[in-house]
């Protein structure tokens, strides 16, 4: 039987440095990468020195878990690690977005993260590894990235309860809550190339810094990772302060009303 690894958003940022570095964490047979654009989804096939089979697929289309469901039957496998790290965020006011943007970044940080985990666990043997991207903006509510935060607010609860239920099979599900990561997420945050709200990160974190403390933090069996003091001591505050005082501190950092 085969035994393969899943990487969603394997394209670019931290899911492209999970599907590079995925024999840190183990020995697989052949690396599944879904992404949208299969350009690049092939590329990484030519830069790495494991086999790799991209499927291009589009998380937001209720359509791609079928057919994601049916690939999975095509041949004998098991899937020793599931990664998550399809999403995307936009830092403005709700009612200055899109709604079709707004559902779009439920269904792929929220809907898309259920479904892969939902259609692999099946598949998966004592000893399985999921790995779904959430984020520090999980612990507290942060106005003008309101969406953004409340769906990796559902990651991190949904993450850590699956952990749990899977316990008895074996199987672990970590939720990893990367702090500002430098990456393309930030491009793609801005809504028709307008002015991002966040006008100071207090720190920038590498996405191979957040990646190869995934992969160690899984292999010792955490629920959540996450990497840097700037992170874990502002997650702390969050735990400690009235999270209106947090948020109003959010709004004067970043110069809004």
């Amino acid at each position: 039987m085969k035994r393969i690894a899943v990487i969603t958003g394997a394209s670019s940022g931290m899911g492209r440095r999970f599907a590079e570095t995925v024999d840190t964490f183990g020995r697989f047979d052949e690396i599944w990468v879904i992404a949208r654009h299969e350009a690049a989804l092939e590329g990484l096939r030519e830069q790495v020195p494991f086999p790799v089979r991209p499927l291009a697929l589009d998380l937001t289309d209720c359509s791609s878990f079928a057919t994601y469901a049916k690939v999975l039957t095509e041949e004998p496998v098991e899937v020793g690690l599931l990664v998550n790290a399809s999403g995307f965020g936009k830092f403005r006011a709700v009612v200055d977005t899109p709604l079709e943007v707004n559902l779009n970044m439920v269904d792929l940080n929220c809907q898309a993260v259920m479904a892969l985990c939902q259609l692999t666990i099946p598949y998966m043997p004592e000893g399985g590894q999921i790995i779904n991207i959430a984020s520090v903006a999980a612990f507290q509510p942060i106005p003008y990235i309101d969406v953004y935060g409340a769906s990796k607010a559902f990651v991190l609860s949904f993450s850590r309860a699956l952990n749990r239920e899977l316990r008895g099979r074996g199987i672990r599900v970590m939720a990893l809550c990367p702090f500002w990561t430098r990456t393309a997420f930030f491009a793609r945050a801005t809504v028709n190339g307008g002015e991002s709200v966040v006008k100071k990160y207090v720190a920038m974190y590498e996405p191979e810094q957040l990646v190869q403390r995934a992969w160690r933090d899984a292999k010792r069996g955490k629920d959540v990772s996450q990497f840097g003091f700037v992170a874990r001591f502002q997650t702390g505050l969050t735990k400690l302060l009235p999270h209106s005082l947090v948020m109003d501190v959010w709004m004067h950092q970043q110069k809004l009303k």
